[in-house]
């Protein structure tokens, strides 16, 4: 069955219990810790659910986020939601942009026409792209997935596996690129160990979950430096990872349930991974932030969404023996959680072929810094076409052309 156009649309029933929840909101007494060391604070807290219920106005979002060309696919049983937003020039190369937690589709809002229409920016209209971005199964408007035992069959490579469908079976595409950070990272190393026939390559901004397992008597100092480096900052800023892979159905009702809640959970990792100084509204506006939780919530997919910790946990997809063969960038920012790791480090999963540190940004790069994201992915891209070149015309041949 192919695609079928998909309009968001919430219910006005949905909107009016959120706003009754909100002003019925329970709050901790004073404490004279509130200023985000022991979590969200509650002064940024209650202002946050104040313009929520007074100066928020989702109908404009929602309005916004359908101006893009969005749909829905069956792809094995599972409704993906995706939006597709086709380059003007013929025969433009495709990406599939993926996202994480406790972001969204809406990481890529700001970077879709900066790479599919570059040239209403002032770009090349050469380096446009077909872009694709899904909401990744047990997110948003795709929503929770029927799955196999986790034990048994790894959900997080089923869901690799559903988006290579999505781009080759559903959309055509034979050959694609893969951008994505945090989980969506993950997933584009997957994607290209399990079909380098169809990947291209793909672009990173952190190496993934996984490298974090390696024999510590196989690292140089270096290595070790970065590694205790990242240990250390989990340990202090880490809790939220460990909830999700033990225990996600314990916290999961309470998200739910109140938004309020749901709000310190998500905001509380937009502080700590941006690059504002402590100052979250230096990186993201509070109608930003308010648009992710709101997919969040109208879809009622938090639980479903931790859950992907917890899988992977209980079977890992990825391993310290896995290697990407396909060309891979890293584009890396400073306050990504860990730091930026040695090159020698990255080298050990994946084929680099190029390494961008970069002046600013955190964690939510594409959502935070847009234009330098942009900037490095079509950077990328151009570097790959060059790759493609048969022999002779300049380049380095890849195993098959673009």
């Amino acid at each position: 069955m192919p695609p079928q156009q998909f309009q968001i649309r919430v219910e006005d029933s949905v909107l009016v219990d959120l706003h009754d929840r909100l002003r019925r909101t329970r709050w901790l007494a004073a404490s004279r810790d509130d200023e985000w060391t022991s979590g969200t604070s509650t002064t940024y807290l209650k202002d946050l659910v104040t313009y929520w219920l007074h100066g928020y106005d989702w109908r404009r979002h929602e309005a916004r986020l359908n101006e893009f060309p969005q749909f829905k696919a069956d792809v094995n049983g599972a409704p993906l939601h995706f939006i597709h937003q086709r380059a003007e020039r013929t025969n433009a190369l495709p990406l599939l942009l993926l996202h994480g937690w406790p972001d969204s589709f809406y990481r890529f809002y700001k970077v879709i026409p900066l790479l599919a229409q570059p040239e209403v920016n002032g770009g090349n209209a050469d380096d446009a792209v077909n872009v694709v971005v899904p909401s990744l199964p047990g997110f948003g408007f795709t929503g929770a997935v029927a799955r196999a035992r986790a034990s048994a069959h790894q959900p997080n490579r089923q869901t690799a596996d559903l988006l290579w469908r999505l781009m080759t079976d559903v959309l055509g595409y034979e050959r694609f690129v893969v951008a994505g950070g945090d989980g969506g990272g993950a997933l584009a190393q997957l994607i290209a160990i399990d079909h380098p026939e169809s990947v291209v390559g793909i672009h990173l901004t952190d190496l993934g979950w996984h490298v974090a397992n390696v024999d510590p008597s196989s690292v140089s100092k270096e290595e070790k430096e970065y590694l205790d480096g990242a240990k250390k900052a989990f340990m202090a800023d880490g809790a939220y990872a460990m909830v999700h892979a033990t225990k996600p159905n314990s916290l999961a009702p309470a998200l739910n349930d109140s938004p309020a809640a749901l709000a310190a959970w998500i905001v509380d990792r937009f502080h700590s991974w941006c690059d504002c100084d402590g100052d979250v509204g230096q990186s993201f506006t509070m109608d930003e932030i308010l648009t992710n939780i709101m997919i969040y919530w109208v879809s009622a997919t938090i639980g479903s969404s931790m859950k992907a910790y917890y899988d992977d946990a209980v079977s890992p997809s990825l391993t310290t023996a896995d290697h990407v063969a396909v060309p891979v960038a890293l584009a890396l920012f400073p306050k990504e959680p860990g730091g930026i790791p040695p090159q020698r480090f990255a080298a050990r999963t994946l084929n680099v072929k190029r390494w961008s540190e970069m002046p600013r940004g955190g964690h939510f790069t594409a959502f935070e810094e847009p234009e330098l994201y942009a900037r490095d992915v079509v950077a990328f891209l151009r570097e790959l076409r060059t790759m493609s070149k048969p022999a002779g015309q300049g380049g380095n041949r890849v195993s098959a052309t673009l």
